[in-house]
């Protein structure tokens, strides 16, 4: 449903009568008090208790589409007998309950059933960032202790070289392998490619016990110190999504005065890589429960998104705000019907509110907006609708089974409306860091979770995220920690200090970009620093400028270099 203009009228209901209709006893979004982790905790009463069950669920929707992958088109019977036969032959190879499998791919059919599997027998899935480096890869294996790793061709050849660095994985599937396997079987020897899931026998789920609190998920993330951080979810943590996503919807139709319709099965573009919270959580979850159809491709380009929103119907796209940027200033755009749209959602990077407004004003489609982060499994905030358009700079209220709080340096709740740490807490809260008990410790306090995020929370709830207290830079929704990038600039022979700081960005939202000082007599250029990182991180990461500072960078009292002062050295980019 499009999102009509602002009305006197507005809102028919506030956010705390919406919540009390959608909430009331007997509703679909009903909420009921179980205890998490020595927390009592609200949850969503009606949400499929763990991974088995929603994957069971996703069999009762028979033909209709699951996936869209170029010319593979899976329906969600022939993507459950590919979940239930991969699922009995790793059980068969050893993998049990607790067990990391990790997945390292391009967002592929593949991956959903390779993902169901593993969760399904009770192990630990790890997606791995496919972006990332041979050794970063080997990070995750390590740090994880995956015992199998299921990975896609590309991958492997990243990987295959420094897999003896590795020595925990005992097993590797490849899927559309272009090239004789050394060390590796190929994935498709196990189930055939998706065109062959149709025929496969109609098997199964393994008989494990499950419970909701059972560990499901290593999802990386980082922190200040720039070493990756697992953090260790649950499979109610991802159930929670599936409501949450519903809800959100549902309390924006009521805001606007609208009946709720009927449940219906709509088609998604998926641009975003699976292996984020975002694209696995907050999107695949509710498309399992619901029956939608989601379509992936290889790689984002407009024009061919352009086309299959008009070829397929799309009901849905977004991600990050540089694709609804791409999809409204194509000079091709006139050229197709993109009538379908009803919405364009995104998070994981600042947008301007001028994307908010031409959303609606130029695609005539409901924008939508939320804030989370890997530690709380996605959504915690939604915006969307007139909502958003109100309050563009916000990333809406928490849903009902959520709690926000913002606190002062002592850890005091803040009154609405003043500045300080966003702490959030409920059920899509992850357990803590894999095999990390002080980061865990200082993070994770009583059932909240401590962002980092500088923000406000105003009298109705609408939080507002006004800064990072973390060092991180977010290009196009792809996280870049700052010490891990100073880190390898650091490794440079002539480079004695160094900072990276996100400069804005329309399209990305903000890119990385350095200030360092060299060693007295030593020389280096922009190509060439920017080289040594591209060796050495993923691409995302290397800074698109690197200015030079005649002195030593400047720190306040505590030693910390004040990045704010080294926006200036990139003001000419900035007017650009």
């Amino acid at each position: 449903m499009a999102t009509q203009p602002l009305a006197a009228s507005w809102p028919a209901v506030t956010v705390k009568e919406a919540e009390a209709l959608l909430t009331a006893p007997g509703a679909k979004f009903e909420m009921e008090t179980v205890t998490i982790h020595g927390v009592p905790t609200r949850v969503w009463k009606n949400a499929p208790p763990h991974m088995a069950a929603l994957v069971a669920l996703s069999r009762t929707h028979g033909e209709r589409l699951a996936t869209i992958y170029e010319d593979e088109r899976v329906s969600y019977d022939a993507q459950f007998r590919a979940i239930a036969a991969l699922a009995a032959d790793l059980a068969l190879g050893g993998v049990g309950k607790g067990d990391r499998v990790a997945l390292a791919m391009r967002n592929l059919p593949e991956w959903i059933v390779a993902f169901f599997a593993v969760t399904t027998l009770g192990a630990i899935a790890v997606p791995l960032n496919a972006w990332w480096t041979g050794e970063e890869l080997v990070y995750g294996l390590t740090d994880s202790g995956a015992k199998v790793l299921i990975v896609d061709d590309e991958r492997w050849e990243r990987v295959a070289p420094l897999l003896a660095e590795a020595p925990g994985v005992k097993r590797v599937l490849v899927s559309r392998a272009t090239h004789p396997l050394d060390g590796a079987e190929r994935l498709e020897d196990v189930i055939g490619t998706p065109h062959d899931w149709p025929s496969l026998p109609a098997g199964e789920l393994p008989g494990v016990a499950l419970m909701p609190e059972d560990e499901a998920t290593i999802l990386y993330t980082s922190g200040t110190t720039g070493k990756p951080k697992g953090a260790l979810g649950t499979h109610r943590n991802f159930m929670t999504n599936i409501l949450s996503t519903g809800y959100a919807v549902a309390r924006t139709i009521l805001r606007r005065g609208d009946p709720l319709p009927e449940p219906a099965q709509k088609v998604a573009l998926t641009v975003i890589p699976l292996f984020h919270a975002t694209a696995l959580s907050a999107g695949l979850m509710g498309a399992m429960a619901a029956g939608h159809t989601i379509i992936y491709m290889r790689k984002f380009d407009a024009v061919r998104a352009m086309e299959i929103i008009e070829r397929e119907k799309v009901n849905s796209t977004g991600g990050v705000p540089t694709i609804a940027w791409q999809l409204l200033e194509h000079p091709e755009r006139h050229r197709y019907d993109l009538s379908s749209l009803e919405a364009i959602g995104y998070g994981g990077a600042p947008s301007a509110p001028e994307l908010v407004r031409k959303i609606a004003g130029e695609l005539k489609t409901s924008p939508g907006n939320g804030w989370g982060m890997t530690e709380t499994t996605a959504t915690v905030t939604t915006h969307s609708g007139e909502d958003y358009l109100h309050r563009p700079e916000s990333c809406g209220p928490a849903v009902a089974v959520a709690d926000l709080k913002v606190t002062d340096a002592d850890g005091r709740e803040l009154p609405a409306g003043e500045v300080g740490e966003l702490w959030a807490r409920g059920p899509m809260i992850v357990k803590g860091y894999w095999n990390k008990p002080e980061a865990t410790a200082a993070t994770f306090v009583d059932g909240w979770v401590r962002t980092g995020d500088l923000a406000r929370v105003d009298e109705e709830g609408f939080c507002f995220i006004v800064d990072r207290a973390k060092d991180m830079v977010i290009r196009g929704g792809e996280n870049i920690y700052s010490s891990e990038v100073e880190n390898v600039l650091y490794e440079h022979p002539a480079v004695t200090d160094c900072a990276l700081v996100g400069i804005p960005h329309r399209i990305l939202g903000e890119e990385p970009a350095a200030v360092v000082h060299l060693v007295p007599g030593s020389t280096a250029t922009e190509a060439e620093l920017q080289a040594w990182v591209r060796e050495r991180l993923a691409a995302f990461k290397v800074p698109v400028a690197i200015r030079f500072c005649q002195e030593m960078l400047p720190r306040n009292a505590n030693g910390k270099i004040l990045k704010r002062d080294l926006k200036s050295y990139f003001e000419d980019r900035v007017a650009a």
